[in-house]
């Protein structure tokens, strides 16, 4: 289950973005501070922001950033493989933690959890999978209404 709080450790955090800088000079794309910060908006939480409090918080550092600039930045970094779009989509947040786990969606409220778990079969497509092409990545959410929503 999602740990409560909503932040991760420095040292993950430190992890996170060197991954993502070297992943970033590998492909060729500069790693502007724009696209630092808002990638460090997403890798440093726990609660999947939604592109609009990415946005709340890059602006508290970078006044001048669009909402236009971060919903295109999430996509391109979504499209390299640096963080997970999740939820629906009227309600999309996204992660930073591109470790294998599961999310559970709250139908009701948006609210994402991570759900990690040691059943390696979750995240292993069938064999069927292979037919229609190569598998990349598995993305697996449980949809329903929260312990909260439900009260």
């Amino acid at each position: 289950m999602q740990n409560t709080s909503t932040s991760i450790s420095a040292q993950e955090l430190k992890a996170r973005l060197d991954f993502f800088e070297n992943e970033c000079r590998q492909r060729g794309l500069r790693v502007t501070n724009q696209r630092r910060e808002i990638f460090r908006a997403v890798a440093a939480s726990r609660a999947h922001p939604s592109a609009e409090a990415v946005f709340l918080q890059v602006r508290r550092t970078m006044p001048n950033v669009s909402l236009d600039t971060v919903y295109r930045t999430l996509t391109s970094l979504e499209e390299m493989e640096l963080l997970t779009r999740v939820g629906s989509s009227s309600k999309e947040r996204f992660d930073g933690d591109m470790r294998p786990h599961a999310h559970f969606v709250c139908t009701e409220c948006g609210e994402v959890y991570d759900i990690f778990t040691p059943q390696d079969t979750l995240f292993t497509p069938p064999q069927e999978a292979s037919n229609w092409g190569e598998v990349k990545r598995v993305n697996v959410q449980f949809k329903g209404i929260c312990k909260r929503c439900r009260k």
